[in-house]
């Protein structure tokens, strides 16, 4: 067992001490609901950085395009183990006959072939990618790809706090920023059928009964508001969620609005939707800009992600305004693309060692706002007591 180890070691038993304090005095850590903790997460989790050559044809043509894709992650197993992360996002594209994204039609401009030869490329189904033809490097090649890799990680670490994952149904290519551009891969627009296959992926992976998944049924039970539950203290406890995961709905507007069309309170549906305030689906908000106003809806019962950073700018100019009053907000999902400070800060001047970590490295903690204050500063995820930290 080398030095970390032991000391990784030494401090669970601290921890563990704490609690058994705690629990003679009538409280445990594992009666902390969902919407009572606070933890990291990561921006476009499944994604990797463009390869050079199709990166320097981005600098030439979209400097700024080009910066605001210059990150990188690696495959969840390592960011769940060796970062902490509790909250990933997955982007899927529409492909219901199969084929559409085997050809990176970028490539051509940089002299490599277009055809990536990846079978399962050819084969029906969702997609993971980011952006078609210039940034379609995953560590995940199909949505049950992303979502296996969840599981066997779960699998393989029962008692870890529950996972979200946010999950966006992505519409948009190149010609999106350039219309005439006609050459490249035109996505597939998600109707009602593209929306249950979502669903449906999910079901196949973490098996029909989904019992490993927290879903918004769960959550309301025989009631006719989901957001009213979440209003009157109904989130799951800690307790009751460990080894599970659950989803939410990325997108807003018509898809949202189709997903949520016929699953009134999203009966039925797997995933948490992020619903306006005041109608019945609404017990998650996505609010990506971190403001103060995020505590008013933390302190009401709603779960919120909001972001840390964005489009690499914090990471080079090293502000870290936006991560420190995301934290302090109270939003339980602090998604970022720098949960380990980007390598080249050491070598160049246009990065800093800017990076987002909970206190103490913890991986879960009380939530600030909206926790008991019962055990401020203990960690949550019961550090160690499974997988890779010991």
């Amino acid at each position: 067992m080398n030095q970390q180890k032991i000391f990784h070691y030494l401090f669970l038993l601290l921890l563990l001490s704490g609690c058994d304090e705690k629990k003679e005095q009538g409280m445990d850590i594992n009666d902390l609901k969902l919407n009572q903790i606070q933890v990291i997460g990561s921006h476009n989790s499944y994604r990797m950085r463009p390869i050079e050559d199709m990166f320097d044809l981005l600098m030439v043509l979209n400097s700024e395009l080009a910066a605001q894709l210059d990150y990188n992650h690696p495959s969840f197993d390592v960011q769940f183990s060796h970062h902490g992360i509790r909250q990933i996002e997955i982007d899927v594209y529409h492909d219901p006959d199969g084929g559409l994204f085997y050809y990176r039609k970028g490539n051509f401009f940089i002299g490599l072939p277009e055809a990536s030869n990846i079978q399962k490329l050819l084969d029906p189904g969702l997609k993971v990618l980011h952006v078609p033809d210039i940034d379609y490097r995953t560590n995940y090649i199909t949505f049950k790809d992303a979502l296996t890799a969840v599981k066997v990680w779960s699998d393989a670490n029962t008692t870890h706090i529950p996972i979200f994952i946010l999950v966006e149904a992505k519409e948009g290519g190149i010609t999106n920023i350039y219309p005439s551009l006609t050459f490249f891969t035109q996505p597939i627009p998600f109707n009602g059928d593209a929306l249950d296959a979502i669903d449906a992926d999910i079901r196949s992976v973490f098996g029909n009964d989904l019992n490993k998944v927290i879903t918004p049924d769960d959550v309301r039970g025989n009631n006719e508001s989901l957001e009213a539950v979440i209003l009157n203290g109904g989130w799951p406890t800690i307790g009751e969620s460990r080894g599970k995961v659950y989803f939410g709905l990325d997108n807003g507007g018509a898809i949202r609005d189709e997903y949520t069309a016929e699953h009134p309170a999203l009966s039925g549906r797997v995933l948490f939707t992020s619903s306006e305030p005041g109608t019945p689906e609404a017990a998650f908000l996505k609010l990506n800009t971190p403001t103060e106003s995020i505590a008013d809806y933390v302190t009401q019962g709603y779960i919120v992600r909001t972001r840390a950073d964005a489009d690499t700018e914090e990471a080079r100019t090293g502000n870290t305004g936006p991560r420190d009053l995301a934290l302090s907000s109270g939003a339980q999902f602090v998604s970022t693309d720098y949960y380990v400070a980007d390598a080249r800060h050491d070598t160049s001047n246009g990065w800093t060692d800017y990076s987002v970590a909970l206190p103490n490295g913890m991986i879960a903690r009380e939530n600030p706002v909206s926790g008991t204050g019962n055990f401020t500063g203990q960690e949550i995820e019961w550090f160690g007591l499974r997988g890779e930290f010991l």
